[in-house]
């Protein structure tokens, strides 16, 4: 089970107690912004990596039109995965091994630093 896997149940089960109609749809938007925000982090630092290498490949705009690409493939893939029978099978995987809980305040709080990361980063650009 990976670390999003591990997020993900974290916050499902906060989401249960208080909505339980809706907690499968707040973990899975939870860990596609999680998700989205780290490739953006990598992103920003590849293009200051590349351009301090003077690597000309692909211009601003055909990066944006990659990273919206992306992240509609990452949000669709976290709908299959966490919506269907993986969820349950990831959730039985759970329940036998040691679950590991974090702070639902750290949780929440994890996007927006990776994403102030990244704002710091490309302005340092």
């Amino acid at each position: 089970m990976s670390l999003f896997d591990t997020f993900f149940f974290n916050v499902f089960q906060h989401y249960k107690k208080k909505k339980s109609k809706s907690a499968i749809t707040i973990a899975t938007y939870y860990v596609s912004v999680l998700q989205c925000s780290l490739l953006l982090l990598l992103g920003v630092f590849f293009a200051g990596f590349f351009r301090q290498m003077h690597v000309d490949r692909m211009s601003a705009s055909k990066a944006w039109t990659l990273f919206a690409l992306v992240t509609i493939a990452v949000c669709f893939k976290n709908w299959l995965q966490y919506s269907g029978k993986k969820r349950n099978l990831l959730s039985a995987k759970r329940s036998q091994q040691k679950k590991q809980t974090y702070s639902i305040w750290m949780l929440m709080a994890l996007p927006f630093i990776i994403l102030t990361l990244a704002y710091i980063l490309y302005h340092a650009i």
